[in-house]
């Protein structure tokens, strides 16, 4: 199994950006986790030429969570690339097929009394691009501790908190997580994704509790890249930072 991180640079709203989607491949599949933003095809495809792969090879996306960053140029994908198979996990399938609303979209609607006047445009902003999301059929769904037929090696980790149903990806032979935004890094620490947009903390700390107990040499986070020091002592200061919280 080659695992390639993926490195999309980005301007949004005056500041820069970076997105670490990844890259799995072995003899017979190339699967991207997680797409980016709407219009993000020029970036992702630039991004894999850089590693001398590209979005034809594609075989399959695994969606780890349908919020917007990770989800938003699927449909985009799928249209230009038909036969690549869309992966998530079960609970994720009907966000993603729009048979049931985000519950980011939700969040966002029950904040939107409580948001102070001058960030309301924003707000509203924001729920109309999740409510422009095309859905997409998903192929085939993960459960936990699964690991997929065509992915050997690969350990699917439910990890839920930032959103239901959310997965982590967990790569045995190099002692790798794959950890979408199950955590974050934020100056150069291990951290929760937007603690204050979680949507359930106790199960956000669960799941790194859960992550705590896996063997790990390095965690992949798509906010903040690679961290592959002191993990289990980050994991411990994490929970304790928000356990009580």
């Amino acid at each position: 199994m080659t695992l390639t991180v993926l490195d999309l640079r980005f301007v949004y709203a005056g500041h820069e950006n970076a997105y670490h989607p990844v890259v799995l491949q072995n003899n017979n599949e190339l699967v991207l986790v997680d797409c980016g933003n709407p219009g993000f095809i020029p970036l992702i495809e630039g991004a894999m030429q850089e590693h001398g792969l590209s979005l034809e090879q594609l075989t399959g996306i695994i969606i780890t969570h349908c919020d917007i960053d990770h989800i938003g140029s699927l449909s985009e994908i799928k249209q230009q690339y038909p036969d690549i198979k869309v992966y998530s996990s079960a609970g994720q399938k009907e966000y993603i097929e729009g048979k049931e609303r985000s519950p980011r979209l939700i969040q966002a609607e029950s904040m939107q009394n409580s948001t102070p006047e001058e960030r309301k445009e924003r707000a509203l902003r924001f729920m109309a691009m999740l409510k422009a999301i095309k859905p997409v059929p998903v192929d085939a769904v993960f459960y936990d501790n699964e690991t997929p037929a065509f992915l050997p090696g690969v350990q699917i980790i439910y990890t839920p908190g930032h959103m239901p149903a959310h997965i982590s990806l967990y790569i045995k032979e190099t002692k790798t997580l794959i950890a979408a935004d199950a955590l974050v890094v934020e100056n150069g620490y291990l951290g929760i994704a937007n603690p204050q947009f979680t949507i359930n903390m106790q199960e956000a700390i669960a799941s790194v509790k859960k992550i705590a107990q896996l063997d790990l040499k390095q965690v992949i986070c798509y906010h903040g890249g690679v961290v592959d020091k002191d993990i289990k002592q980050q994991l411990s200061n994490l929970v304790a930072k928000y356990e009580h919280v």
